[in-house]
């Protein structure tokens, strides 16, 4: 006979797998050479809220390397739409900002998920600029606003900004 696993058994077992998850993630985020920032910021689990940005303050020390800037989202496979609009403010230390509005595809025209992942969490690398040369060292602040013309949005877990050094160009 097949007993199933009591709960107390199976939550042990989502904890072990967290941990791993945890662990493998820390290693490969310690071993990154070409990261400069990489976070992340909640969203509440009510959904993202027109109004809510999540903010990003990167301290910039060297102003002669090529960057790659990208949005990193988490979405559940419940996401309601096949793409998302987000308002991106960037502030320089001398306070000059620039503003832009961008859409980026997070599923196919047949409704296949192009994030990566398991289960229903899916993570996407968006890129937000390439070559980008920051001009002066300081702190620069990113602001991401999601812009889908709905109050609440559901089902995005998760708003991050990776920076990237380019060491060469091929």
């Amino acid at each position: 006979m097949h007993r199933q696993p009591t709960n107390e058994a199976a939550g042990g077992r989502r904890l072990l797998r967290a941990g791993v998850a945890c662990l493998a993630a820390l290693c490969l985020y310690a071993c990154d050479a070409y990261r400069v920032y990489d976070q992340y910021k909640a969203i509440p689990d009510k959904g993202w809220h027109k109004d809510s940005c999540a903010v990003f303050d990167v301290t910039i020390g060297d102003s002669t390397t090529l960057n790659n800037l990208y949005i990193n989202l988490r979405n559940t496979s419940s996401y309601p739409f096949c793409n998302i609009y987000l308002f991106i403010k960037v502030t320089a230390p001398s306070g000059v900002f620039t503003r832009d509005t961008v859409e980026y595809m997070l599923a196919d025209q047949y409704g296949q998920w192009s994030g990566k992942g398991f289960s229903k969490m899916l993570d996407n690398r968006l890129a937000y600029r390439k070559l980008v040369r920051f001009p002066h060292g300081g702190v620069y602040r990113f602001e991401v606003q999601q812009g889908m013309r709905m109050d609440v949005l559901p089902h995005i877990t998760d708003v991050g900004l990776r920076i990237e050094k380019i060491v060469a160009l091929d």
